[in-house]
């Protein structure tokens, strides 16, 4: 499968898994500021601020499967999908910390692994390696908060719903945590390896 995405890989620019990652982009600062707007005296709009998740999560699953179906997979495509991933999470934490649903400690912890990856891409370009595909592992954790952050944000309030959705946005928010921090810790061992083979071969 691999060779295969090797063989199809295109530099064209406008295909149409590029164009839905672009559009999830794009919702990123939108979404931000639908979340914020009570904050600075706004009214409540978590509503379409749900709706922007929903439209990442869905555009999310259908750019890899276009691009794949298509033979449209490109080298812009993969790098804006996992920037939007990691973007919507940012967003998410900064804004779900600012109205204080999510704990600050659980933020700093998904930060804290944000940033171990940031030092291991680094390393890797220092070494004239490319930065890390994303695995199964990660994607499945992305998926997981992406699902958890929706389910806490519409645990704020009061009532049955509230509280069901924040009994399975924890769940979801414990289980996306220990993937992520699980998917990095891969990163880690898989570029200790290639800057060993490069030490080896020197």
């Amino acid at each position: 499968m691999e060779v295969q995405e090797t063989r199809v890989q295109t530099d064209r620019v406008l295909t149409i898994p590029n164009i839905l990652s672009m559009a999830r982009l794009l919702g990123v600062p939108l979404f931000l500021w639908l979340i914020l707007r009570p904050e600075f005296g706004g009214p409540e709009s978590d509503g379409w601020a749900l709706l922007v998740l929903a439209f990442s999560g869905i555009s999310d699953y259908l750019d890899g499967k276009l691009a794949r179906r298509w033979n449209q997979i490109s080298s812009l495509g993969r790098l804006l999908d996992p920037a939007a991933d990691r973007l919507y999470i940012l967003s998410t934490l900064v804004g779900l910390t600012w109205r204080e649903i999510l704990p600050l400690w659980l933020t700093l912890v998904l930060l804290a692994r944000e940033l171990v990856l940031l030092v291991m891409v680094g390393i890797l370009r220092r070494h004239g390696y490319p930065p890390p595909q994303v695995n199964f592992l990660g994607k499945a954790a992305t998926f997981n908060l992406m699902y958890a952050f929706p389910l806490l944000l519409l645990s704020d309030g009061s009532g049955w719903l509230p509280s069901l959705a924040a009994i399975f946005g924890w769940a979801f928010a414990g289980w996306g945590t220990t993937l992520y921090w699980w998917a990095g810790v891969l990163y880690v061992v898989q570029v200790r390896r290639l800057v060993r083979a490069d030490a080896m071969a020197d």
